[in-house]
């Protein structure tokens, strides 16, 4: 073993190399360990896993350990399931190991003279079987006539299977899967089978790790390992991950074309425009900090685009637009990635993920979103959702170029191909003899052909068929149409072996405006090719049209976020202040009449604007102070509002005030997409433990369907109790009960020495709805006092239970 390792030491100082290249040498070799030893050990934790998931969740591992259950209440365990599958995987081993010897090797050997020695040596599939975490069924936001399943499947796999090319031992020891397949059983039927057809697919690339044996060891080499992992996720995603799906039938004769290849859901628009307060990840010498230069990386499903970068600056302005076709909702999700674009390795910015379900519904999101997964940023997004419509008037063209159409091109097959680019009869070149007979043999076999269909300038290819003149392919295919009068569909069928055309097609869309549907389907006589050869395909137009929303639905989105929430401002005079111009003022009452006067009309003209505070700050508004003030007026022995008892609500229930919604600004909201606010009285449990009013706390709550948090927007206090003559100095602390951990608290800043605080500050809570719903806010308003203080630290406390609340929809209150 000495000689082994020093041989390389002699050979590179008998040869005269330099020692660098022993150094380079013995980086790439400790880094290959690395990489094996960190594969190992993640095998061994998921084994860990899947011997004990309950032991393994005690010990606290990591939270992408753990099974899809506990984050999201919504899916179900399933342990009937995974002790059906560990009785029947010998039995699925023993089907696997036959396959590979029957089907898969001889398939191998015909690939290429190079592989006819492939052998597989050892097939074994292990005792570890596949595990689903936990299923989730969806019920109303499909179709009647389906089954929609979501599987968290887990594989980490004991499988050792070995093959021998050509005196070369390739291999894999153990593999591990994770991934969401959704499941649909579609069309119900009334008789057996009752199920007509199983359609699978990924919604993500899943996250595959391979542990190589033998001489496949190599590609666990730094470098290689990211370029041999990435090509194999690839695969599975050009076959098994959206649009792609596998369909298999149920029942005889059922037509599974439909099922395979449906017409898409929609086209969601992504206006990318800008950023502010990124961090800084560009540093020179490791200590000075300099400014980044941002990009971002916009992905769903397979799809993923790059914005441009912009450099040196941390509030970029991109001013882009990306458009992405939608193939199901729910399920799909927008992912936005911020990265630093650097000469070696790209530095991680933030990250944002955004529901897709969410957007369809508001049809128009225009927001700014902070980033998560770093300290601070906030990203610009406009999100259009564009319905797909069998409407020939909407196919006007746009004025900025974005895309009108979308176009489907569903390519079935081709038949009656010649052998090759000379083989036709009705183009000008004749058969030309050949000389050398290898090429004449070659040029005598079936062609392995595929097709090249072309819009504009965006060229998308099929998959090869190999040997064959009359191909299948079996696939579907989307482009956007800016013009379609104009536009047509090039298709082009080359040959892989000699790349050489086969036949050409062209298709103007215009003819598809002659149908009323927008539809072709029907085989198309292809040029340059056999007078008999033809290419069938189905093609389907359909117009991209923003619908509008519907008025009575509550939004999540920025139409409903554009008015303020409401808080009452010191006063200048019998004057008030206020900074919306969206907010409908609500007149004063009469003193004669306790109904208000009659509302008026949104064009209106208000009193002057306040234009001091930022557009990001939450806007104050005169309405509840008017009404407070009004019905004091009316109602003296009531007393003024802070002298209220602590049980009763301070914000009136008129109905003219009900009927007025107010809703926070979502900038104010840190740029979250937020419900309409209805100012009502909420059955909050106020109490302070004295029969003393403490005074008034307003706050704004409600969940953010989006981000999957809830926001508390803590706007100020008003006419708190002095703890000391020198005065107060209060801040507002959060906790979310039963948690009462140091880490979790949220806490404002300190405002000095005032009675009537404002903070305008916004927190989340990251949970699930179902969980916050069973969950408690506990608000305290507290003295900042020096350490050895005999003051009284807190000044008033309130109790929220949120399971009496509409948390989608929010509230508003003091």
């Amino acid at each position: 073993r000495a000689l082994l390792w020093l041989g390389p030491v002699y050979l590179a100082g008998y040869l005269g190399l330099s020692g660098s290249w022993l150094l380079l040498a013995l980086a790439l070799w400790l880094c290959w360990g690395l990489n094996r030893r960190g594969k190992r050990d993640r095998l061994a934790a998921a084994f860990a896993l899947l011997e004990d998931e309950r032991e393994a969740v005690c010990r606290g591992l990591a939270a992408r350990h753990l099974p899809a259950w506990v984050h999201f209440p919504d899916v179900e365990r399933v342990e009937w399931l995974n002790k059906v599958l560990v009785q029947a995987w010998p039995y699925f081993g023993t089907i696997m190991e036959k396959t590979f010897k029957e089907v898969l090797e001889p398939k191998i050997r015909a690939k290429s003279v190079h592989l006819k020695t492939c052998t597989f040596t050892k097939i074994h599939f292990g005792e570890k079987c596949p595990r689903i975490n936990g299923i989730k069924a969806y019920t109303k936001e499909i179709d009647r006539r389906q089954v929609t399943l979501d599987l968290q499947i887990c594989y980490i796999g004991d499988c050792e299977i070995h093959m021998d090319i050509s005196k070369f031992n390739l291999g894999v020891k153990g593999v591990q899967l994770y991934g969401t397949l959704r499941v649909i059983l579609e069309p119900l039927l009334t008789d057996a089978p009752f199920v007509g057809a199983v359609t699978l697919f990924f919604m993500q690339k899943p996250h595959l790790e391979i542990n190589w044996a033998g001489m496949s060891n190599l590609l666990d080499v730094p470098g290689i390992n990211v370029v041999s992992d990435s090509l194999i996720q690839d695969f599975i995603a050009a076959r098994l991950v959206l649009p792609n799906r596998v369909t298999v039938p149920l029942k005889k004769n059922m037509n599974i074309a439909h099922l395979r290849f449906p017409v898409p859901q929609g086209v969601i628009r992504v206006h990318l425009l800008e950023a502010e307060n990124l961090v800084q990840k560009d540093n020179f010498l490791g200590a000075i900090r300099g400014k980044s230069d941002p990009y971002a990386l916009l992905r769903i499903g397979t799809v993923q685009y790059r914005s441009k970068t912009v450099s040196r600056d941390l509030n970029p302005i991109w001013n882009e637009t990306f458009e992405f076709v939608v193939h199901e909702v729910p399920g799909q999700d927008l992912e936005v990635d911020l990265y630093d674009e650097d000469p070696d390795k790209d530095d991680f910015m933030g990250s944002l993920l955004i529901s897709l379900v969410d957007v369809m519904n508001d049809r128009t999101v225009d927001e700014w979103f902070p980033l998560s997964k770093t300290t601070s940023g906030h990203l610009h997004l406009k999100l259009e959702w564009l319905s797909l419509v069998n409407d020939q008037e909407k196919l006007h063209e746009d004025k900025k170029g974005l895309s009108t159409a979308i176009l489907i091109v569903y390519l079935d097959s081709a038949f009656n191909l010649p052998k090759n680019h000379f083989e036709y009869s009705n183009g000008e070149c004749g058969t030309k003899k050949i000389k050398n007979n290898k090429y004449l043999k070659k040029m005598e076999r079936e062609p392995s052909s595929f097709v090249l269909l072309t819009v504009g300038n965006k060229t998308q290819k099929s998959k090869t068929c190999n040997f064959s003149k009359d191909p299948t392919w079996g696939q579907a295919f989307t482009f956007f149409v800016h013009s379609a009068h104009s536009q047509s569909l090039h298709i082009e069928i080359k040959d892989k072996e000699r790349d050489s055309a086969l036949g050409t097609s062209v298709v103007c869309l215009s003819h598809l405006l002659k149908d009323p549907s927008m539809t072709l389907d029907q085989r198309f006589q292809l040029d340059h090719s056999s007078s008999d050869s033809f290419i069938k395909m189905k093609l389907v137009l359909r117009a991209l049209n923003v619908e509008e929303p519907d008025p009575q639905r509550v939004k999540a989105g920025v139409n409903a976020s554009k008015l303020g929430p409401v808080r009452v401002t010191e006063k200048a005079g019998n004057q008030q202040k206020f900074s919306s111009p969206q907010v409908s003022k609500v007149p004063p009452m009469s003193k004669d009449s306790a109904a208000p006067e009659s509302l008026p009309k949104k064009d209106s003209g208000g009193e002057d604007l306040d234009t001091k505070d930022s557009s990001g700050a939450p806007v104050p508004c005169e309405t509840v102070s008017g009404l407070d003030e009004a019905e004091g007026k009316q109602n003296p022995e009531h007393g003024p509002p802070s002298a209220l008892p602590s049980g009763a609500a301070a914000v009136p229930t008129l109905p003219i005030l009900q009927e007025m919604r107010v809703a926070p600004s979502v900038t104010s909201l840190g740029s979250l997409p937020s419900s309409c606010f209805e100012l009502s009285s909420s059955n909050l449990d106020i109490h302070n433990g004295t029969e003393m009013p403490l005074g008034e706390i307003q706050l704004t709550v409600r969940y953010a369907s989006i981000r999957q948090s809830l926001v508390v927007l803590v706007n100020g206090c008003r006419n708190l109790v002095p703890s000391s003559n020198r005065g107060v100095d209060p801040y507002v602390r959060i906790y979310l009960l039963p948690d009462r951990r140091w880490t979790s608290r949220k806490k404002t800043s300190v405002k000095k020495k005032t009675l009537n605080p404002q903070y305008d500050e916004k927190f989340e809570f990251f949970e699930s709805l179902e969980n916050v719903k069973k969950r408690t806010l506990d608000i305290a308003v507290k003295n900042s006092r020096p350490f050895i203080s005999q003051e009284r630290k807190e000044l008033g406390k309130v109790h929220i239970d949120l399971s009496r609340e509409d948390l989608i929809k929010g509230f508003a209150q003091w």
